[in-house]
């Protein structure tokens, strides 16, 4: 019996399942969340002024959607943490970068940056707020100083482990140092930098509501404040979620840039 070989087909590798149940599994929690806050409310017989019910939290919130309030403070503090995040990250690149270049500023500077991280950012906010006043700027400040480190140390790292050998070569090829910072150092060092950054975009908020705290007339730590004052917790709760849902979006696009940045290392090139 005349048997002829034919081309199999490819098999393709079954699809993870933990991919398709991901949402599924986040809307879970989230349901079992709220259902265990219910429980606690009903079991506790707990009144609204020390933990709301998320029905009327829910209420709160649409209500300060409408009017307009939340949005408002909300912009204030988004703008505040976009320019601490910009301004952080931009002085935290340089500095790492010109100490990765030069042992000797490295020696030098090092030791009062690693001191500068013993002093909490609380206790160096009012001083900022009583010097530069309790305008946007000094929020901004806030927000710069609580992302320079991990930025910078993710910096230096990231520039410090490119093989020397790839400096030789660079040199070798008589490149100029840009462009050794453009086709060697800053691809090599990007992963960690960006890694940095997801840090940052998270402490940028807390700085902003840290600043806000300290002395303000707007924003989410203003907002909070207020709602701590008038026995307003559902306002408190509410104002927590959106700096959550803040922080968590700020993470998102770092991610996003991250994975169109670093799209070379996915194709293998």
């Amino acid at each position: 019996m005349d048997q002829r070989l034919t081309p199999r087909e490819p098999i393709q590798a079954p699809k993870h399942p933990i991919r398709h149940y991901r949402r599924w599994l986040l809307a879970g929690s989230a349901a079992g969340a709220l259902g265990l806050w219910t429980l606690v409310i009903r079991i506790g017989d707990l009144p609204a002024f020390i933990l709301p019910s998320p029905g009327r939290v829910a209420m709160r919130g649409w209500q300060a959607l409408t009017d307009g309030t939340l949005l408002y403070h909300a912009g204030i503090t988004l703008l505040e943490v976009v320019l601490g995040l910009l301004a952080g990250s931009l002085v935290a690149t340089v500095l790492g970068y010109a100490l990765a270049r030069s042992r000797l500023v490295e020696q030098l500077v090092s030791p009062y940056l690693v001191a500068s991280q013993a002093i909490p950012v609380v206790a160096v906010a009012p001083l900022l707020v009583i010097w530069f006043g309790p305008g946007m700027f000094s929020k901004v400040l806030v927000c710069a100083l609580i992302v320079f480190f991990p930025i910078l140390i993710n910096t230096l790292v990231g520039l410090q482990a490119v093989p020397e050998k790839l400096h030789d070569l660079m040199r070798a090829m008589r490149a100029t140092p840009w462009q050794t910072l453009r086709y060697l150092e800053l691809p090599a060092a990007l992963p960690v930098i960006l890694g940095g950054l997801r840090v940052g975009a998270t402490l940028s908020v807390t700085g902003a509501v840290v600043g806000e705290f300290l002395g303000a007339d707007r924003g989410l730590g203003f907002l909070i404040s207020v709602g701590r004052g008038q026995y307003d917790t559902a306002l408190v709760f509410v104002t927590i979620f959106t700096l959550v849902v803040m922080a968590l979006s700020l993470y998102g696009l770092v991610i996003l840039a991250e994975r169109r940045l670093l799209r070379w290392r996915q194709n293998g090139h």
